[in-house]
């Protein structure tokens, strides 16, 4: 690319995108990589770039790959578009008024670092989509880690 007259800093960014989109959670290290390697880039120009494009090019083909995070925020963002702007659960809205407070703002909250593994089963979408889970961690050995402590900590809520 850079032989056919390609910017650097585009590889990088291209790099990044890469390592957020295609590799994703399967490998979230790929985006410091990523990253390094674009401030890298941009600090040391052409021609010594080349080699650290290279070695980030190595390390993001030797990647493991996972879309999950892409198809989790499509499915968050296609609940959005197919029930529209929902209410926040009281129980976890900020009450900082008396009002508030009289409303039942924040009632019934459990603030999670006050339980053990600073988790609490508590429902934190509206209850038009309450029990919809959007993130299904992919198959590969990091986000098979990732299910294995959802499904600790979730239980069967959302059938991890």
């Amino acid at each position: 690319m850079i032989e056919g007259g390609e910017d650097v800093k585009f590889i990088a960014r291209r790099m990044l995108i890469l390592a957020s989109e295609d590799i994703g959670n399967a490998n979230p290290t790929a985006l410091v990589m990523a990253n390094s390697t674009f401030q890298a880039v941009d600090v040391i120009g052409y021609p010594e770039a080349q080699l650290i494009l290279s070695q980030c090019a190595i390390y993001l083909a030797c990647s493991p790959k996972s879309n999950s995070a892409t198809v989790a925020i499509g499915s968050a963002m296609k609940t959005v578009n197919e029930t529209g702007d929902l209410p926040v659960p009281l129980s976890i809205r900020n009450a900082p008024t008396k009002l508030m407070r009289d409303m039942d703002y924040g009632k019934d909250y459990k603030y999670a670092h006050s339980f053990e593994n600073n988790f609490v089963d508590m429902e934190f979408l509206p209850d038009q989509i309450k029990g919809t889970k959007f993130f299904e961690p992919g198959k590969n050995p990091r986000e098979e880690e990732q299910r294995i402590f959802l499904k600790k900590l979730w239980k069967e809520k959302y059938g991890y």
